[in-house]
């Protein structure tokens, strides 16, 4: 919005003092009429106009007139002037208001991008990181299914060690109590002593043919 410019003809010094000038004049002109009103011929129709009851006083009028002339410089300077400013001082602050709506709308709409940009970011790694950590969980299942199949193997091939070995000392004591009936029984039938190294052997291997061959 334009400022008033204080230099324009109407805001000049001589402006002023022409409109001081007719105003002084139009005041004492508009008096003189009022109060010789009924002496001026040109006057004569205020009177038949007061009397249908509508009043005219052009001298009041007139007078009027230059007085507000007058007051005028005082009118712009105490009123229109100030005015003037009140209303420019709004318009420039609605303007800074609208620019200021404008910049933060802008940096609403900047904010909100970014935000947007950001939550898109951190749902992108979350999926990844859940990706990743699927990844790691199946890996990790079956290394444990492949270190639990060979422990698993570890222990059958011990448990078979083991059932083997007890297997072997079980028939070994069994041999040998084979041996000690063998030897019972045929020196109860020779009645003399067999229990001797010799004929142990020869039983024990009698008993290991006798198995080998069954």
């Amino acid at each position: 919005m334009s400022t008033p410019n204080a230099t324009t003809p109407s805001g000049s010094p001589a402006a002023a003092l022409v409109r001081t000038v007719i105003g002084l004049a139009m005041m004492a002109g508009g008096f003189y009429l009022s109060q010789h009103a009924e002496e001026i011929p040109f006057l004569a129709f205020q009177k038949a106009l007061g009397e249908k009851g509508v009043p005219l006083d052009l001298g009041i009028t007139t007078a009027t007139i230059g007085v507000f002339l007058v007051l005028l410089p005082i009118i712009r300077v105490f009123y229109i002037k100030p005015l003037e400013e009140a209303i420019l001082e709004r318009n420039t602050q609605l303007e800074r208001t609208f620019s200021e709506a404008e910049e933060l709308r802008a940096e609403m709409a900047r904010l909100r991008s970014e935000y947007e940009e950001r939550i898109a970011q951190t749902e992108a790694e979350a999926r990844a990181q859940i990706q990743q950590q699927i990844r790691e969980a199946q890996q990790m299942r079956q290394q444990l299914m492949a270190e639990a199949a060979e422990r698993a193997e570890e222990l059958l091939a011990r448990a078979r060690e083991d059932i083997e070995r007890e297997r072997q000392k079980v028939l070994a004591e069994l041999q040998l109590r084979v041996v000690d009936l063998s030897l019972s029984a045929a020196e109860k039938v020779v009645g003399a002593s067999l229990d001797d190294e010799q004929n142990r052997r020869l039983v024990t291997e009698f008993i290991q043919k006798v198995e080998a061959a069954g």
